[in-house]
């Protein structure tokens, strides 16, 4: 699938569902006499050397002319300022109950006539890493920016011969246009004091404006490409996915959902002392057909956190770009980077594909398995979830805490327990649309859902070992399931030193709680932004048939 760049011109105007008025106002902006298009990402990162400010370290970027760098390529690093992380309280999505898009219209039209006073850098990627799935997005951004637009192109996939013929031979997407996103981090506005993320996924545009942590251009790009799947057939992951190739041929397709910190890359990339042959499709986006039940990788790159990589660590040898750490000198005089969040929280960098030796950009074996990877102390290190209205269920009560990720407002409490449906906070359409497609890959594809709490259970806290350890019983098929107490869509494996007390009744009322708050978030959804994101009525019957048996043994 590919998407639609030039029209006939009988296509063209107010009937069209290719355009709208937000659409229109931004794609014109491409066009300007004070727009450069910046044709190659080594043409990029020429820009991005010589913006000011920029760090040049002495550190090489690895097999650079393998990405289209010049060979002597370096690492750059390029700090944004006191905001190191997304600020969720900026989006504004249209469609959505309350968002005035002719307000956001009009600042918008604004903010691009002030640009219009600013050399503008045009750049183009694919998003979407195989012909039966690729779509192209363009970003407009002022100079002074040129490394914010060089990680862009990095982190998805720059124009190279390959990717253009390989976008050739995708058959058009009906109905679809290109992603366009108009940027400028400076904008000011007295009514947005964190920024303005606004989003018209239905044509395929967003206006990024007042920020400038670049996780915000990462996602804001990923979440109208998740909406294009999501219309076109396909389930929208945030999360890793990795194949098992077992003896005898035997393959397990494993899918992990969670939030920055929950421990999803570090299971999607992790290769259990070399116990198995892996292979990677991505640790954060990517799309699984309805259909088929194949999956397809969004990214070609990481984009890691810093915190737990020591500048003399392996992984830093495959670093491409970095942002929000600091920089010093070696012993011998050389600029290099200072990591582990020294100077901020959550630093990060984009690491080339060349990190993960064993990455493929589709896997063609359906998914076995999914696993919504939880921090709720109230549950066992592993449940597998019976019946697809359930397992969608929980998915949509994905619990976590939040994270140095995130820039949160005064007042937030960080260790406060949250649900994130589906891990994915950056979906621009109804939740039931993630709620349906997760319980059609359960109920009739046959995929197994399972629950990793990678938190702590009723105070003990559970390793990375315990959870690898879970993991390979279940996909070397050692993994003894049987009924958990009194619930009938709920089993459990015991794990040693995490048995529940079936007979406490402070365990079982606090679970109670756990689950009537799962049912409370679900109910909130029927009058919440005018019940925009409800889900069916079966969600909460599910829900309900796990609460009930509890309320007999507390």
């Amino acid at each position: 699938m590919s998407t639609q760049a030039g029209f006939a011109r009988e296509e063209i105007g107010a009937k069209s569902s290719y355009f709208s008025k937000t659409r229109t106002i931004i794609e014109t902006t491409f066009y300007g006499n004070n727009v450069v298009r910046v044709p190659s990402l080594r043409a990029a990162y020429e820009l991005a050397k010589n913006s000011p400010g920029t760090i040049v370290t002495d550190m090489p970027v690895f097999h650079g002319d393998t990405f289209g760098l010049p060979t002597d390529a370096k690492v750059l690093l390029c700090n944004d300022g006191a905001v190191t992380g997304r600020t969720a309280v900026a989006r504004r999505i249209a469609g959505e109950p309350g968002v005035d898009t002719v307000d956001l219209d009009k600042k918008l039209m604004e903010a691009v006539y002030e640009s219009r006073f600013k050399k503008m850098y045009h750049a183009e990627v694919y998003i979407g890493l195989d012909p039966e799935f690729m779509v192209k997005a363009h970003l407009l951004i002022p100079e002074g920016f040129e490394n914010t637009l060089y990680n862009w192109m990095l982190n998805f996939q720059y124009r190279s011969d390959e990717y253009v013929r390989m976008y050739k031979q995708s058959r058009p997407i009906d109905k679809e246009g290109d992603i366009y996103i108009f940027a400028d981090p400076d904008w000011r506005h007295d009514e947005h004091p964190n920024g303005l993320a606004y989003f018209n996924t239905a044509q395929n545009c967003a206006a990024i404006l007042g920020m400038r942590y670049f996780g915000e251009f990462k996602k804001g790009t990923l979440t109208i490409a998740w909406a294009i799947a999501s219309r076109n057939g396909y389930v929208s992951c945030h999360g890793g996915q990795k194949r098992y190739n077992l003896p005898g041929g035997k393959k397990f397709v494993a899918s992990v959902f969670g939030l920055s910190g929950s421990g999803k890359s570090t299971i999607t990339h992790n290769r259990h002392n070399d116990k198995y042959d892996i292979t990677i499709l991505h640790d954060d986006a990517f799309i699984i057909n309805s259909e088929t039940g194949s999956s397809i990788a969004l990214e070609p790159t990481y984009f890691d956190k810093t915190a737990d990589y020591p500048l003399s660590c392996e992984a830093s040898k495959y670093l491409l770009t970095v942002q929000n750490c600091g920089a010093t000198q070696d012993e011998d005089g050389k600029i290099v980077l200072v990591t582990e969040d020294v100077r901020n929280g959550n630093g990060r960098a984009i690491k080339s594909k060349l990190w993960s030796p064993n990455r493929i950009d589709k896997i063609e074996e359906p998914v076995n398995a999914i696993f919504w990877i939880m921090k709720d102390p109230t549950l066992p290190p592993i449940l597998k979830v019976k019946g697809g209205a359930l397992a969608s269920a929980m998915g949509a009560t994905l619990a976590t805490k939040r994270t140095s990720a995130e820039n949160l407002l005064k007042g937030v409490d960080i260790n406060a327990l949250v649900y994130e449906p589906y891990a994915n906070p950056f979906r621009t359409y109804p939740l039931k649309y993630d709620y349906i497609k997760f319980k059609k890959l359960v109920d009739e594809r046959g995929i197994d859902c399972y629950i990793i709490n990678t938190g702590d259970f009723m105070g003990k806290k559970v390793k990375p070992s315990d959870t690898l350890g879970i993991i390979e019983h279940i996909v070397e098929n050692k993994a003894e399931f049987k009924p958990w107490g009194p619930f009938q869509c709920l089993e459990i494996m015991e794990w040693e030193g995490f048995e529940p007390d079936m007979t406490d009744k402070e365990y079982l009322q606090k679970l109670q709680d756990g689950m009537k708050r799962r049912r409370r978030f679900i109910s909130m959804k029927y009058t919440e932004k005018e019940g925009y994101d409800q889900l069916p009525s079966e969600a909460l019957e599910a829900i309900e048939e796990v609460i009930q048996p509890l309320c007999d043994l507390v």
